[in-house]
């Protein structure tokens, strides 16, 4: 979710960066942007977090503006109650607008609690009609609020006591959707100007829909400043065009415009279309392309991997695990590869670097090639049940998708052994690295064998579909059904012949023999909760068994042993 809390601070840095620490010190909390208006004497934070990181920042920020900033000497132009004048979360991704309300409520009641500061709920948490507009709910400021506090029901807060707190004052703090915190500047310095064009346009005043507006004089400029609640109701420049034709008939005109505050691209992408008469202007974006192109980020991919969803998941991972393997690997190389101490292994490791580049280009496709085939999977289990093509189509994409973790599983054992190589005849001092490159190298190996495992063994769930696939008998399908249950490991699974010819016939058969000469070195138990021998120092080299020499990764004497560590 995103919040945006104003604070009545535009001048003084050392408390602003007090309150972005405070922020910060959140795990999981990103601050996108810092807003201030030394004028306004008021700074307005954006940040991203989970429901309850974002709460639990929310109130250290506002713990640090209650301890340093007080407002019986505040002046600004901006209307402000409180040291904390507004927290308004925003529902953005796997976040409803209900829990954005619970997550007001929570933290309302906390900060009444433990700060001491009455609060009132707006927008969409409010509890009252009358308080869901934050002009309403302001009205009078930390001032005409200290005098009606007590003596006047209706300015009682939702939580907290019925007293002003005596430097920090009160806060609003509500659920909303996205708003966009618009301001237009004018060339005049009459701030009548501004109060008249703001009352024109305001949805109050039978102006433009969701639009509120004031006027106010700001750096000898008339301003008006405007939340637009509903940008697709009522776009940016649908403002600005009245603002526009009302600046003209009073003789004035528009300086600039500004955005405090973050805005959806969509809303600048529209103005410009506007501007230029341009139908779809998206479609024509370069950096936009780039992107999709590119893939998400390192962090959007972590909230793919951490959503409700069920791919991407462990294949992708396992992918990710080997092209990260590839990356330390060449790494490692470019770090020997040119200095006149490794002369003598240059090519080799060049040809190491080479190598290891490939393979991390091609493992990170990878990681989008098995969430696609998992989806597919998906899609498949979504026919109905009783449609007679339900387990061809089943089993033909569970076999589809045992294939990109066949190719995650063989490019990973074979940057096992580069990740040795490059530990033994490399720069030393990059050595653990190396170390780490091989211990990933075994993750995205063993990540990708379980997934092979599970997709060719699932394939055999529906026994009228194996029949039709494989052309065994009834018995001798009965027999593998009762003997072999579809989760088995992988060590196991791959020896029956019936998988054998299933892999065969999808086209991974190399893989599953590579498996099935390896797996005592290379595998371990897929579950040492079964008993299975761990894993040993053999390398997949070509579908065999080769070992190195020991040596060459050999624990220091104030190292921990690792290879008596790696026995799950």
């Amino acid at each position: 979710m995103e919040c945006v809390p104003n604070f009545s601070e535009g001048r003084n840095q050392e408390t602003i960066d007090a309150l972005r620490a405070a922020l910060l010190s959140v795990p999981g909390v990103r601050v996108l942007d810092v807003q201030t208006d030394p004028s306004h004497h008021r700074s307005v934070f954006t940040f991203v977090a989970s429901p309850q990181a974002a709460a639990e920042a929310a109130f250290r920020a506002m713990r640090v503006a209650t301890e340093r900033i007080d407002l019986t000497g505040h002046r600004g132009e901006h209307p402000r109650m409180g040291a904390t004048d507004v927290v308004p979360f925003v529902p953005v991704r796997e976040v409803s607008m209900d829990d954005c309300v619970a997550l007001a409520r929570q933290l309302a009641q906390r900060v009444a609690t433990e700060l001491e500061i009455p609060v009132y709920l707006y927008a969409r948490a409010a509890t009252r009609p009358e308080r869901e507009r934050l002009p309403d709910v302001r009205k009078g400021e930390f001032e005409g609020l200290r005098e009606r506090l007590g003596r006047d029901p209706a300015a009682d807060p939702d939580f907290g006591p019925r007293r002003i707190h005596p430097t920090a004052g009160a806060t609003a703090i509500g659920a909303r959707p996205f708003l966009v915190a618009f301001n237009v500047f004018l060339d005049t310095p009459d701030v009548t100007v501004a109060k008249e064009i703001a009352k024109r346009i305001r949805a109050s005043s039978g102006g433009l829909p969701a639009v509120q507006a004031s006027g106010f004089a700001v750096d000898g400029k008339a301003q008006v400043s405007m939340n637009l609640l509903d940008i697709d109701e009522t776009p940016p420049a649908t403002v600005v065009a009245a603002i526009e034709d009302e600046a003209r008939r009073r003789g004035v005109a528009i300086v600039r415009s500004e955005v405090v505050g973050l805005v959806p691209e969509r809303a600048l992408l529209g103005a410009a279309a506007a501007r230029l008469k341009l139908a779809d202007p998206a479609a024509h974006l370069l950096e936009a392309k780039i992107r999709d192109a590119e893939g998400p980020t390192l962090d959007g991919f972590l909230e793919e991997l951490a959503g409700a969803t069920p791919a991407p998941g462990g294949g992708s991972a396992a992918a990710l695990a080997g092209a990260l393997a590839g990356a330390l690997v060449a790494m490692v190389a470019r770090l020997t590869v040119g200095r006149k101490a490794y002369a003598s292994v240059a090519e080799r490791a060049a040809a190491i670097l080479a190598e290891a580049d490939g393979l991390r280009a091609e493992l990170r496709r990878l990681v989008d090639e098995d969430a696609a085939a998992y989806l597919r999977v998906s899609a498949a289990y979504k026919l109905p049940k009783d449609a007679p093509e339900r387990g061809r189509a089943v089993d033909a994409a569970l076999l589809e998708a045992a294939r990109p973790p066949a190719e995650v599983a063989r490019r990973a054992a074979r940057l096992l052994t580069l990740a040795r190589e490059i530990a033994a005849i490399g720069n030393p001092s990059a050595k653990s690295d190396a170390l780490v490159a091989e211990l990933l190298a075994r993750a995205a190996l063993l990540g990708a064998a379980e997934n092979v495992r599970a997709n060719v063994a699932a394939s055999f769930d529906d026994v009228s579909d194996l029949a039709l696939t494989t052309g065994e008998s009834r018995a001798s399908r009965l027999h593998f059904e009762k003997h072999h249950p579809a989760h088995l490991p992988l060590g196991k699974a791959i020896e029956d012949d019936q998988i054998h010819g299933r892999a065969e016939e999808a086209g991974i058969l190399g893989i599953v023999v590579e498996f099935r000469e390896v797996r005592d070195q290379l595998l371990v138990n897929l579950a040492g909760r079964n008993g299975q021998a761990p894993l040993d120092r053999g390398v997949a080299d070509g579908g065999r068994v080769t070992h190195l020499p020991h040596q060459d990764v050999q624990p220091s004497d104030e190292q921990p042993d690792r290879e008596a560590e790696d026995q799950s």
